[in-house]
C-alpha cells in the first residue's frame, strides 16, 4: 500500500485497488482463445492515474497499450523508459501533420484514420528510409475516426498506399456492444471480417473488441482484444451481474453535523425542505471533484450498513446527507460514496449517466490511496 497522494490532507479519500485492475485484465484476456489482450489507459488511466495503472498492467503481462492523445503516449513512454523490452504504445486519435518525427523519435505507433494520414506516414517513412509501425483504423459504424467505406475500398484497390509502412494492427470500434442484442453488433463484426480479409495483412492481426464486445463471443475476438473501461471495474453491459472486480472506493469524513427543523431548507436553490427535526451532515465532495450535480437530491451514501440520502444540491465543494437516523455519528466519521454497497455503475445510474463518466470525472482534490499492484 502506498501513502496517500494528491490532496494529502483531504477528508475525502479515493482508494484504487491495483490488484483488481490486473485481475480484470486477466479475466478479459482469458475469455479469448488466443490470450492476446492490449489495454486502453487513455484519460489518465480512466482517471485513476496513468503511471500506477500502466505499471501494474505491464507487471501482469500486458505488452501493448492504447492512449487517445500523443501527449499521453509521450508520458507513457517516459513511464516505461526503464522497462526492457518497452511495451508498445499506440495513439488512437491519429496523426496530425508535423507530428511524424515525434512518433518516430519515441517509438509510438499512430493510428492512421484516413487516407491523408496514411500518405503523411508513408511519405515520412520514405524520407527517413525506415519502415515505421502504425495501426490502420477502419470505421465500421461509429462515423467518427477511421477510414470510411470509400477510403477503405481505395486502400483495398491500391494496397501500394501502405508500402513502406510497418502495419501492425487493423482495428475498428463497436457502437452498441454494451447492448448485446443490438443488431448492429453482428453487422459491424461482419463488416470488419470482410475488411480484414481484403485489406493487406498487418503483422499483429485484426482487433475489434474493446471491453463490452469481448463478452459478445469469439466471433468478435479476432487476433487481439483491446479492453478499456472494464479493466477499472465498470460493467460490460446490463444483462447480468458484473463479472469484473470493483476497483475504486470513495469515502469522505464528515465535516460538520447540523440540527435543523421545518420549514428550513438545505443548499442552493432551497431544493430540499425538511419536514421535521433533521440532522444534516456535510462532506467535502462536490462537482469540482467529479461528484456530478445531477446527483442532487437523488444519490445515496452509506454509513456502515445504513443508507443515507444525499439531500440538497451538489455544490462545487460540498454535499449534504441526511443522517437523522444515526444520532451517534458526528464530525470525523466516514461516509461511503462508492464502495461495497454501491459501485461506480450504481452511482452512474443515480446520476443518469454511465460508469465511464463517473470514473473519469473523479477529481484531483481527493487524497488518493493505492493498494496492491505496482504503484
Amino acid at each position: 500500500m502506498t501513502p496517500p497522494t494528491g490532496f494529502t490532507y483531504s477528508p475525502t479519500t479515493l482508494t484504487v485497488d491495483l490488484d483488481a485492475i490486473a485481475d480484470n485484465w486477466r479475466i478479459l484476456r482469458d475469455r479469448t482463445a488466443h490470450k492476446r489482450a492490449a489495454a486502453v489507459v487513455k484519460a489518465d488511466g480512466y482517471g485513476l492515474g496513468l503511471a500506477p495503472v500502466a505499471r501494474t498492467l505491464a507487471a501482469a503481462g500486458c505488452d501493448t497499450f492504447f492512449v487517445a492523445h500523443l501527449d499521453a503516449g509521450l508520458e507513457l513512454a517516459e513511464i516505461f523508459a526503464d522497462r526492457a523490452p518497452r511495451p508498445r504504445i499506440c495513439v488512437m486519435n491519429g496523426l496530425m501533420p508535423g507530428h511524424e518525427p515525434v512518433y518516430a523519435e519515441h517509438d509510438l505507433w499512430p493510428s492512421l484514420n484516413d487516407l491523408g494520414q496514411i500518405d503523411l506516414w508513408r511519405t515520412y517513412c520514405r524520407r527517413v528510409e525506415r519502415k515505421l509501425p502504425a495501426a490502420l483504423h477502419c470505421d465500421t459504424g461509429m462515423s467518427r475516426t477511421g477510414l470510411d467505406r470509400t477510403e477503405a475500398e481505395t486502400v483495398i484497390g491500391e494496397p501500394e498506399r501502405l508500402t513502406g509502412i510497418d502495419l501492425r494492427f487493423l482495428m475498428s470500434h463497436m457502437a452498441c456492444a454494451d447492448t448485446p442484442s443490438h443488431k448492429m453488433n453482428r453487422e459491424q463484426q461482419q463488416r470488419f471480417a470482410d475488411l480484414s480479409n481484403r485489406l493487406p495483412k498487418p503483422a499483429e492481426g485484426a482487433m475489434l473488441a474493446a471491453s463490452s464486445a469481448t463478452f459478445l463471443g469469439p466471433d468478435w475476438h479476432f487476433d487481439w482484444i483491446r479492453p478499456g473501461v472494464c479493466l477499472y471495474g465498470v460493467r460490460p453491459n446490463t444483462d447480468g451481474p458484473n463479472p469484473m472486480r470493483p476497483v475504486v472506493s470513495l469515502e469522505s469524513k464528515i465535516l460538520q453535523v447540523r440540527q435543523i427543523d421545518a420549514p428550513e431548507t438545505v443548499g442552493y436553490g432551497a431544493s430540499h425542505r425538511v419536514e421535521g427535526p433533521t440532522r444534516i451532515a456535510t462532506l467535502a465532495v462536490g462537482y469540482a471533484d467529479g461528484y456530478l450535480r445531477s446527483l442532487s437530491n437523488t444519490a445515496k451514501a452509506f454509513v456502515g450498513e445504513a443508507e443515507v440520502p444525499v439531500v440538497g444540491r451538489v455544490s462545487m465543494d460540498l454535499i449534504t446527507v441526511d443522517v437523522s437516523g444515526l444520532p451517534q455519528i458526528g464530525p470525523g466519521d466516514s461516509v461511503s460514496l462508492i464502495g461495497p454497497h454501491q459501485d461506480v455503475d450504481a452511482v452512474a445510474d443515480q446520476a443518469g449517466t454511465i460508469g465511464y463518466e463517473i470514473l473519469t470525472s473523479l477529481g484531483a482534490r481527493y487524497a488518493r490511496r493505492y493498494i496492491g499492484g505496482a504503484a
